[in-house]
């Protein structure tokens, strides 16, 4: 959908206005400051901008005042609440919305296991809740969340203790499945794509674009981590071709079963000054996160600030649909300013994409040892890794 922003008109700006109104993002008084004249209910004026604004930062999506797909999907979602509807498992089109997510996150403090809490009233889920109803006593468990069992959920308290049960789950998978990197799998996601160039920066007789650094840092990053004996999946190639949304991208990381996701982009700015590496993982404003996911951004980063010495932009909590639709832990990392003089003259260096590799293979490394026995940040030797699977250790 083409982005609907200030200064457009229309049905769709009246169906924004009154979410925003219903979210207490936006008011509804009769007239402006300074009793200025109000704008027609269908204008998308600025202060619907800056609501907009005030509801992207508060679900942690990219903050440009834009309604674009995303944005929209996002905002759909909000307008319900927990109790307002019977939720129930549709196919082929499941229920989504912000009622679902609360429902995932009440069940996750009981202890049951819906997996991520995304929003989205999937199979797990409706297991989940037919599970609670058992255990409850209640005269049905079809999985299907309606009055009764809004009632019971009411009325009982945690079950779970000793730390969030997404950290208990995620943690105890990584601890099981041992140090070695050999039989897992990575999903590489080289940003954009072809037809869909991301961030392009011209200079002189040269033509700089996302799309053609992330899909190198991917191809590289994929032959470091195979001599580790990982299985490694690109979500896609060099050729030009129409670029896969971040839903497909998600749905294709799932249908490949990965252990981990790892979106390669660049950044821009209008401030050409901007400059360094920061790294996202899928968290919510209210602290339901990946931990997994967390711990493997944070690592990523500190590695790359490490030898590379890029300035550090910090690990940051997402709800962007790359990272929540995922059902493996999932980070994206922004390997610097392509609008930056300064990352741009590294980052069409090779060897300085050298660097970069050997430092995200090192964090991937560091994230299946034992929390006891990891290493200092930088310290990984990741020709030791490609030496011991030679040895067929």
């Amino acid at each position: 959908m083409r982005p609907i922003r200030r200064g457009d008109r229309g049905p769709a700006v009246q169906e924004i206005r009154g979410i925003l109104v219903g979210l207490d993002l936006l008011d509804t008084d009769p007239v402006g400051p300074n009793d200025d004249p109000v704008a027609p209910d269908d204008e998308f004026e600025a202060k619907i901008e800056r609501a907009v604004r005030a509801f992207q930062q508060s679900r942690g999506l990219s903050v440009d005042g834009q309604v674009g797909a995303e944005t929209w999907r996002a905002l759909d979602a909000a307008r319900w609440r927990l109790g307002a509807r019977t939720l129930y498992h549709a196919i082929p089109d499941p229920l989504t919305g912000e009622d679902v997510r609360s429902l995932q996150e009440r069940l996750l403090e009981m202890g049951y296991d819906v997996g991520r809490a995304d929003g989205v009233y999937g199979a797990r889920t409706a297991r989940a809740v037919a599970q609670f109803q058992r255990e409850v006593g209640l005269a049905t468990s079809d999985g299907a969340c309606g009055p009764q069992t809004m009632n019971a959920l009411r009325r009982l308290g945690r079950k779970v203790v000793g730390g969030r049960p997404q950290w208990l789950r995620e943690a105890d998978a990584f601890r099981q499945s041992g140090p070695t990197l050999v039989g897992k799998v990575i999903i590489i996601d080289p940003g954009h794509g072809s037809a869909d160039p991301g961030v392009v920066v011209p200079d002189g007789h040269l033509r700089w674009t996302e799309a053609d650094l992330t899909y190198d840092l991917a191809t590289r990053l994929e032959g470091r981590l195979g001599a580790a004996g990982m299985r490694v999946h690109l979500t896609r190639g060099p050729a030009p071709a129409a670029s896969l949304p971040d839903l497909a991208r998600a749905e294709l990381a799932n249908e490949l079963g990965g252990d981990l996701f790892i979106s390669l982009h660049v950044d821009r700015h209008a401030n050409p000054e901007a400059n360094g590496v920061a790294s996202y993982h899928y968290g919510t404003d209210n602290g339901v996160t990946s931990t997994v996911g967390e711990r493997l951004a944070d690592l990523v980063r500190r590695e790359i600030v490490a030898r590379t010495g890029m300035n550090d932009c910090r690990t940051h909590a997402k709800t962007w649909e790359l990272l929540r639709l995922t059902r493996m832990p999932a980070v994206r990392v922004d390997v610097g300013y392509l609008t930056s003089a300064t990352d741009r003259d590294r980052l069409i260096d090779p060897r300085f994409r050298d660097r970069v590799v050997e430092a995200i293979v090192a964090a991937v490394q560091r994230m299946y040892y034992p929390v006891e026995q990891d290493v200092p940040t930088g310290s990984i030797d990741v020709s030791e890794l490609r030496a011991a699977m030679a040895a067929g250790r």
